[in-house]
């Protein structure tokens, strides 16, 4: 935290010119705190709360001689011990099945710092988990059984869906625990892993049910990624992607360049872009204004209005990243049509995505409700409700730079939507991926 006389100078700063000069120091009663505005008729409390936490990059987190886990966890207060208690992606430890075993490991190592709780509880990976009430219930059960209280840590170990799983546990038991995430796919380590948000699904709705909580530690061990098979080390491509074409015009220009390194899975060309991916993604968090999105402003949801719905419409058959590339495609596409973005520009989106090796297109696309209209563009609806009402979507002007818009015109949508079914058609089988799980050519 900051010293009292910078609070005291944020407290009375924030305390409105209305309020009168006789009540300020009363209201004050706690300086750097909070503010308490006081009237005939309202009393309002107004307090400040920081937040920090890193996001490291090594490998070989769980080596005895690699300290960074058990410097994490004891930043606040180095001379405690802390009770730990891991939660695993089924996934990951069908992939590393020494994994629990070497965490037991570590923490006997190191047990001055660290006292693991329990066994390592593996719990199923993808994006089912989000779905099972049981997976959850089993975090909850093993949370309550091992006496883990708010001073103790839950160290989450898997993919995006199993971090959200693990931190919608965790922020709830006592209204929040402390999280150190350890993603351990691309899509979790330059994006779904660095953020501040955990979510579940319920009611047909992808994160209906979900928590603002930052991590205390977020830990990218590239060596989990040595592990992938090359369909999900693309997909997690996709948000850099998406995020280089909202934010960073040069990034967008090295994803061109190393296209054929990153389809490869060249160790070099995906840590460059895994970092670079996270900083874009952190930065906005900390500097957008706006990091428990209480407006209605979206911008690194680009693409995902129709990415989410696609996922849903798939049963999850199309992986999240796989869905976003598809997600950006339509609406670069749709930014062309509504005279936005010039067609060079959305050539080059196009072409990358090819080049990284995704097909932009599934036959979902194609289907329509029982009035005749495009199934896919219930994510319209979903995304505004998710927002609160109010509809507001990004699309790019040039790559770097996009604008919020407001209203989506469906006709034109649906002419995206052909235009990228003829495209396909044309393509299919010249190197794009098999992620729509139907042949090609």
């Amino acid at each position: 935290m900051d010293d009292g006389s910078t609070q005291r100078s944020i407290a009375r700063d924030a305390v409105r010119t209305d309020t009168p000069s006789s009540s300020i120091d009363a209201a004050l009663r706690r300086p750097g705190d909070a503010v308490v505005r006081s009237g005939d008729a309202v009393v309002r409390n107004e307090f400040f709360v920081r937040h920090s936490y890193d996001v490291h990059f090594t490998r070989g987190l769980f080596e005895p001689a690699n300290a960074l886990l058990a410097t994490c966890v004891g930043r606040a207060e180095p001379e405690r011990r802390h009770k730990l208690f891991a939660v695993v992606d089924g996934g990951v430890a069908s992939a590393r099945p020494r994994l629990p075993g070497e965490i037991e490991a570590y923490c006997q190592c190191r047990a001055r710092q660290l006292e693991l709780a329990g066994p390592p509880l593996i719990v199923p990976g993808g994006e089912a988990c989000k779905n099972e009430p049981a997976a959850l219930q089993s975090i909850l059960d093993a949370l309550h059984q091992h006496r883990i209280d708010r001073h103790s840590f839950v160290l989450a170990i898997g993919g995006g869906a199993v971090l959200d799983l693990a931190g919608y546990a965790a922020a709830t038991v006592h209204r929040g625990l402390r999280l150190i995430r350890v993603p351990t796919t691309v899509l979790a380590q330059n994006d779904a892993g660095v953020g501040v948000k955990n979510g579940i699904n319920a009611f047909g709705n992808k994160n209906y049910l979900g928590t603002f909580a930052p991590p205390w530690a977020v830990l990218d061990d590239a060596d989990f990624l040595d592990t992938l098979d090359p369909r999900d080390r693309i997909a997690g491509i996709a948000e850099a992607v998406k995020v280089a074409l909202i934010r960073d015009a040069a990034f967008f220009g090295w994803l061109e360049d190393s296209a054929a390194a990153l389809a490869a899975g060249e160790p070099a060309a995906m840590a460059t872009m895994i970092r670079r991916c996270a900083e874009l993604h952190i930065h906005h968090i900390a500097t957008g204004g706006d990091p428990f999105e209480l407006g209605s402003a979206r911008p690194l949801d680009y693409g995902h209005w129709s990415a989410h719905r696609l996922e849903t419409m798939t049963a999850h058959a199309l992986r999240h990243g796989e869905a976003v590339a598809i997600g950006v495609a339509l609406d670069t596409r749709y930014a062309v049509a509504v005279g936005l973005l010039d067609e060079t520009s959305f050539e080059r989106v196009y072409a990358l995505l090819q080049r990284i090796g995704f097909r932009l297109w599934h036959d979902s696309l194609d289907a329509r409700d029982a009035r005749g209209r495009l199934s896919l563009l219930r994510g319209i609806d979903d995304f505004r409700e998710h927002l609160g009402g109010d509809l507001t979507i990004g699309l790019l002007t040039a790559i770097g730079t996009a604008v919020d818009v407001q209203t989506l015109d469906e006709s034109m949508i649906a002419g995206a939507v052909a235009w990228l079914r003829e495209r396909d058609g044309r393509t299919c089988g010249q190197g794009g991926s098999q992620s729509c799980g139907q042949p090609c050519g």
